[in-house]
């Protein structure tokens, strides 16, 4: 067993799902897959069970019965990878979007430079964002900004969903009180961790927007994250974040 567990939710990804999985075990470093898949109609689950013939040790699946959001798949992930061994637990998606050879970079960063969550960042150098729409950017990259000032994270992308966690972030959250289903989900949990003491750090990607499948991103997602950081911010003034564990 790798240390290492990416966990990809899936919707109707059968045109990606199999060259992602077969992409990720070609790296050089060895990871497993953990493929959350939310009842898809187009049979990825279908791909992922005849994969698991191919791989199956390090190929695994959670097959869930509708679309009960994306926080909730991690959350399951989550939870799945920490009765396990895993020490790295990373979030990816299956489109292609986030390239599976910075991986090992998001790796490095917190195996080797005492980072506790690797953030994969479209801002933190610029705007490094190819084939989205320039209102798509725009709103994506402002949204990220408004959250950074709200909040008080020094991050540049505070939607970003390519990360990893060290084990222990995840073992400190209380991962039953995260309360946001949707996009508004990969802010709570960066603001969780920072609030908790642990050090974020990001790493510059280039996001390439999908070329199969369709996308699920729609403007209900940035409405939901510009509401739900000032519930945070509220919340965290009364709420007691428990604390990284120091040597």
């Amino acid at each position: 067993m790798s240390d290492s567990i990416v966990i990809i939710p899936t919707y109707n990804e059968k045109e990606n799902i199999e060259k992602i999985v077969r992409k990720v075990f070609s790296l050089p470093k060895t990871f497993d897959i953990l493929v959350i898949d939310d009842g898809s109609p187009d049979g990825t689950q279908l791909i992922v069970r005849e994969l698991q013939k191919e791989f199956s040790d390090r190929l695994h699946l959670i097959e869930r019965a509708g679309k009960l959001g994306l926080g909730t798949a991690y959350i399951a992930g989550f939870q799945w990878a920490l009765q396990r061994d895993y020490a790295f637990i990373f979030e990816m998606d299956a489109d292609f979007s986030h390239n599976p050879d910075d991986l090992l970079r998001l790796y490095k960063t917190c195996s080797e430079d005492g980072t506790d969550v690797a953030i994969g960042s479209r801002y933190v150098t610029g705007v490094n964002v190819v084939n989205w729409p320039i209102s798509r950017v725009l709103l994506s990259y402002f949204a990220s900004k408004y959250v950074r000032l709200i909040s008080g994270m020094k991050i540049h992308d505070t939607t970003a969903g390519f990360k990893c966690y060290r084990r222990e972030v995840l073992q400190t959250i209380d991962l039953n009180e995260i309360k946001f289903k949707g996009y508004a989900f990969q802010i709570e949990m960066k603001y969780t961790a920072y609030k908790s003491g642990f050090v974020l750090k990001e790493v510059p990607i280039i996001f390439v927007n999908r070329v199969e499948g369709t996308s699920k991103m729609n403007t209900g997602i940035f409405g939901e994250a510009l509401f739900g950081v000032i519930q945070l911010k509220w919340d965290s003034l009364f709420h007691q974040y428990p604390q990284k564990k120091t040597a």
